[in-house]
């Protein structure tokens, strides 16, 4: 290859000389600044991905930043060395103890050098070329994924200059260094700690650590005005939902400090949880020791100021008849969302408070209790998990799902009915491996999450055996038969660092805290998505010295493990590809929710993917469930434009499942009506085809004909460009077949038919005459119209899809593509392969990258990516470079779009990678399943953009199966 054909050359000319030269993305140069997904944790894991050699040297590094690189570190098959230092006392002892760990890792110390160890360069070494990252990251947490930096990637070739230097720079910081050994740490450890001791108590003294009173956070700011805003209407109860760990109790205190109540009663379910609140409250109100009363068992203090009450004494008949229903001004109930127990409607009846106050952090009930309704509907303030992470109120957290235990025959470890199995020896070593693998090597404060009672006692006493990072374990368990003496004596000593684990089966899923918890590990199957965010949520809080939690989830071959994602995402969709598309970016951009992250191992994530694919999440019962759970939030049946609004349910998913939503509705009971066929006809097109907002224009038409009857086909162009949306020939055509029924199939025009929702004549256009009467009928075929339009609207301008064109990244079926890229008719039914479509005049190339074994052998050839940026492509069989077809796409006689998914289990979607070039076609054969020849054509697919880091691994990563 000449030196002008090199694609380091055409991208070191692309990215310095003219971005009009045509070469690959992979070798641009790019400047990597944490915007816009561009960080540089994504930067530095995607070119690990494809090197076999990878040389740091950084001086500051950090255990967040290990954390979140870590599962990179472990699937890296080549050698890792990194250069760091001891510059300014910076790194801890336990991130070189960490360091060391990784079996793959070469870590070498660098004396540092008169003004100081300032390196920060990432060097990544291919097969035949050489990329590296260098710039202002240091390997800290903040510095890969949000704090403002400028890195610049660049490629060289392996006899390029600055390859030479770069080399030459590690060689001579290798030779001025020494290794890594516990000998040096345990040294350094010692040094330091003499150093920095005097410096934070110096620091203390001198008020540089402020030590002063609770002031509100941003969340608590808001809420307080909102909780005011309330009030002031005249309303009498509120209900705030705040994440676990972003300070309920506090914000409780702050409400009840501004509401200077004449007396406040405040009610929990535990004694654990009432001691902490009563603390906190004496903080916030500055309130004196005799003002605060405690009624708990036969201690009933109930003449002080400030009550905390544990209901199941409040709420006893004969005692709190006792009491007055105007005792108390004020009434906060902490985790609000257990009142739908007889015991916490007792209490509720019985008083008569100038304002209620419920705090929780999940209100959704699975029984029939609807605790919106208990407070009027009125929910001044709400943060659910994902916003509390990005707001930077929590914790960050590393999560890394690993696979179960495997034994010798290769039978997983994942009957947990059987006790035998989940104690024994191998697996309790296996444990301890990955506790080794992904914890920290010292200073943990964990919770251990177990499938049962018995499991958490015997386990423990293993553990209590073993040894682990050269320190012998320390656990015990508490479960729901400890006594309330055991469990605050076991949350001391892990708080106080005399326990490493707690291993529980039924507690600490909510209410209790110690926000020193740095590890969570589970040890069971996720059975509810609620109970996997109560527990993840025990290490979120945020605690001096604690940089981030870490989670360590064994995952076995479970039906339920679909719930993870939904879990972590926090996504409530039903749409299970919503939660892939959600698990891949995951993957791509390295971090979620502001600063954390998600990894699995490869069987692991196969096996969520396998479970995620499997999953009825649109079943009925989950259907109906999402209705029930939206409507006791607002207090009515809910339209789909409340379901978008809120972020729950796919409003696509519920409106396709009956044909029409309003069918749903009717089915389930929850509509006085049905749809007359007519009704239905349209509703069904309008749900089923448009309401997925992947191309607005068409809703924008029937909005117009709805306010003004009728618009020209001029003005209805000047309208989508004042909208921003494309208006060009071709897609006003396509909006035209579409709504004339034209572009669908024989059987689609029955299903939608048999009229037309416009008429078309000189260039203006009007709503079918059927349509107005039935629109103006005043019936509730009109609302679920207006809804309709209004959702997909709505959908399209989140979904990026406002343009009207293929979003890279997204997901498509056959029938989308013939519309998005205007075909005159729906052709997804012979669409399969790859299509040159003279009339709109493009080829779009549909991939299935795993190949059935069911299909026929002609059809098992292998598709596959040769890089992020190339696909080595097969046309279809018995074809050659001689069909107009095959001549014409290797010619790039039509502009390619390229659209692929894993398997056939992914069903119908396909990923959109974007435009394409075909080059280097020729004539070659397969073998059929007589064994011969047949003849195909083989070429190369240039990507105009490289497929994203995690789409890329997700496709070609091996199957399970």
């Amino acid at each position: 290859m000449s030196m002008e054909d090199n694609p380091v050359s055409a991208g070191t000319a692309y990215g310095f000389l003219d971005r009009e030269v045509d070469s690959e993305h992979l070798y641009h140069p790019r400047l990597i600044a944490n915007r816009d997904g561009n960080t540089m944790v994504r930067a530095i894991t995607e070119e690990m991905r494809r090197s076999v050699r990878v040389d740091f040297s950084v001086a500051f590094i950090t255990p967040g930043a290990l954390g979140l690189i870590k599962q990179a570190l472990r699937n890296f098959d080549g050698v890792v060395r990194i250069i760091t230092s001891t510059y300014l006392d910076f790194n801890e002892p336990d991130m070189f103890r960490e360091l060391l760990n990784l079996d793959n890792v070469e870590v070498l110390i660098h004396p540092g050098t008169e003004g100081g160890f300032h390196a920060k360069g990432y060097v990544f070494t291919q097969e035949e070329t050489l990329s590296a990252i260098i710039g202002s990251s240091n390997l800290t947490r903040n510095a890969l994924t949000k704090n403002q930096e400028w890195n610049l990637r660049f490629s060289a070739l392996p006899e390029g200059d600055i390859t030479y230097q770069l080399r030459a720079a590690i060689d001579e910081q290798c030779a001025e260094s020494r290794p890594l050994t516990r000998e040096w740490i345990d040294n350094y450890e010692q040094d330091r700690q003499i150093r920095i001791v005097p410096m934070m108590s110096q620091a203390i003294e001198n008020g540089e650590i402020p030590l002063g009173p609770i002031v509100p956070n941003a969340m608590q700011k808001e809420a307080l005005t909102e909780i005011r805003s309330v009030r002031d209407a005249g309303e009498g109860r509120a209900l705030v939902i705040s994440a676990t760990g972003t300070g309920k109790t506090i914000l409780a205190a702050l409400a009840a400090r501004e509401f200077n109540p004449r007396r406040m009663l405040f009610i929990v379910h535990r004694e654990q949880i009432l001691d902490k609140a009563m603390s906190e409250f004496r903080r916030v109100l500055e309130a004196d020791p005799d003002e605060i009363g405690r009624v708990v068992g036969n201690q009933k203090e109930d003449d002080k100021r400030f009550v905390f009450a544990m209901v199941q004494t409040l709420s006893k008949e004969e005692y709190i008849q006792s009491l007055a229903p105007d005792s108390f001004d004020l009434i906060i109930i902490d985790e609000v969302h257990r009142a739908g127990a007889a015991s916490y409607e007792r209490v509720i009846e019985h008083f008569d408070p100038e304002f209620l106050l419920g705090l929780t952090a999940t209100p959704e009930r699975t029984d029939d209790t609807n605790i919106f309704e208990m407070f009027d509907h009125n929910v001044p303030y709400e943060i659910r998990l994902q916003e509390a992470l990005e707001a930077d109120m929590l914790a960050p957290f590393d999560y890394y799902g690993v696979t179960e235990y495997i034994d010798d025959i290769g039978d997983l470890q994942e009957d947990t009915g059987r006790l035998s199995k989940l104690v024994a020896p191998d697996r309790v070593e296996y444990i301890l491996e990955m506790l080794r693998a992904y914890g920290f090597p010292s200073g943990v404060k964990g919770l251990m999450f177990c499938s049962s009672r018995q499991e958490a006692h015997e386990l423990s006493e293993l553990l209590n055996t073993r040894t682990l990072n050269g320190r012998e374990l320390r656990t015990r368990p508490l479960t729901g038969e400890s006594t309330a003496e055991e469990r605050e004596v076991a949350m001391g000593d892990l708080a106080d660092g005399r326990l490493d684990y707690i291993l529980t089966r039924d507690i600490f899923n909510e209410g209790i805290d110690i926000p020193s918890v740095n590890q969570v590990v589970m040890l069971r199957n996720t059975d509810s998505s609620i109970v996997f965010t109560q527990q993840l949520g025990r290490g979120l809080r945020k605690s001096e010295g604690k940089d981030h939690l870490r989670v360590i989830d064994f995952i076995g071959n479970y039906k339920n493990n679909f719930l993870i994602p939904v879990a972590l995402f926090g996504d409530h969709s039903l749409n299970s590809d919503s939660v892939k598309e959600k698990l891949i970016k995951a993957q791509t951009s390295g971090v979620i929710a502001g600063i954390s992250s998600v990894n699995f191992d490869e069987i692991s994530r196969q096996r969520v993917l396998d479970s995620l694919a499997k999953s009825r999440l649109d079943s009925a019962h989950n259907l109906k469930s999402a209705i029930r759970s939206l409507g006791n939030r607002i207090g009515r049946t809910p339209m789909l434009i409340d379901f978008a609004h809120h972020e729950t349910a796919d409003p696509v998913v519920l409106a396709t499942k009956k044909r029409c939503y309003w069918n749903l509705l009717s089915g389930f009971g929850l509509s006085a009506s049905v749809p007359y066929a007519d009704e239905a006809s349209y509703l069904s097109l309008l749900d089923s085809e448009l309401l997925n907002g992947k191309r607005p224009h068409e809703l924008l038409l029937i909005q117009a004909l709805l306010n003004q009857r009728t618009i020209t086909r001029d003005s209805f162009a000047q309208l989508l460009v004042e909208r921003g949306c494309a208006a060009d020939d071709a897609t006003i055509s396509s909006v035209e077949r579409i709504l004339t029924l034209s572009f669908f199939t024989k059987e689609e025009k029955k299903k939608y038919g048999p009229h037309p929702v416009i008429d078309i004549s000189d260039g203006q256009y009007r709503l079918n005459r059927e349509f107005v009467r039935l629109y103006d009928a005043g019936t509730a075929f009109a609302t679920h119209v207006d809804d309709a339009v209004a959702t997909g609207i709505y959908l399209s301008r989140h979904s990026k899809s406002w343009q009207g064109k293929l979003v890279e990244g997204h997901q498509y079926t056959r029938k989308d593509v013939c519309r998005l890229l205007n075909f005159e008719t729906n052709q997804y039914s012979t669409l399969y392969g790859y299509k040159t479509d003279s009339y709109s005049n493009t080829c779009p190339i549909f991939i299935t990258y795993e190949k059935s074994d069911e299909i026929s052998a002609t059809t098992q050839y292998e598709d596959g990516f040769d890089d992020e940026a190339t696909i080595n492509w097969f046309t279809k069989s018995r074809t050659s470079l001689r069909s107009k077809r095959e001549m014409d796409i290797a010619a790039n006689a039509f502009p390619l779009h390229v659209f692929v998914k894993k398997d056939d289990v992914d069903g119908s979607d396909f990923f959109y990678l974007g435009g394409a070039k075909a080059r280097d076609a020729f004539d070659t054969h397969i073998k059929d399943k007589n064994g011969k020849d047949v003849p195909i054509v083989n070429m190369k697919l240039d990507l105009e953009h490289s497929v994203s880091a995690g789409l890329y691994g997700y496709l070609t990563a091996p199957s399970m199966k």
